[in-house]
């Protein structure tokens, strides 16, 4: 397994993958190098870079989480939900087929491991609320606004 670290506004972004695909992305609180990033994660790290200057709304890589088929099929969906969307946890819970998977499919969205290509980010309460958010609330509403169609603009 490869890893690399891109440097991104929320923190350092970890990339572990190898030929068989991007097994996980996901945002640590401490720092490390940077460092050489591997050819077979060149790809991801060049993504995701575009994503946060604003250039890319869509990923294109071969992704290979490990998960239950329950997971995986929460990630799926996961996947269908637009750049700049949000959807509740009561409204994935249907797109599964089961309003009572609300809980399961809310523990499945916190083990993804594939932060924003994955978004799980976009997940929100029924009631608009940001909550559950494993990378922390400040990062959530950060990505959140960072997909938003409304910029806001600073007035002074």
């Amino acid at each position: 397994m490869e890893i690399a670290y891109l440097q991104t506004p929320v923190g350092i972004a970890e990339f572990q993958g190898d030929e068989e695909g991007l097994a996980s992305i996901s945002i640590l609180d401490e720092n490390k190098p940077i460092g050489i990033i591997p050819e077979i994660l060149e790809d991801a790290v060049y993504q995701l870079k575009e994503y946060f200057e604003g250039s890319r709304q869509q990923f294109d890589l071969k992704l290979n989480p490990s998960g239950t088929d329950f997971q995986k099929k929460v990630w799926e969906a996961l996947l269908e939900i637009p750049f700049g969307k949000t959807i509740s946890y009561l409204e994935l819970s249907k797109k599964l087929g089961d309003v009572k998977a609300i809980r399961a499919a809310a523990s499945a969205n916190g083990k993804n491991p594939l932060w924003i290509v994955v978004p799980c980010h976009r997940i929100i309460g029924t009631n608009g609320d940001l909550i559950g958010y494993a990378g922390g609330l400040h990062r959530k509403k950060w990505l959140l606004e960072h997909e938003s169609p409304a910029k806001q603009i600073a007035l002074f």
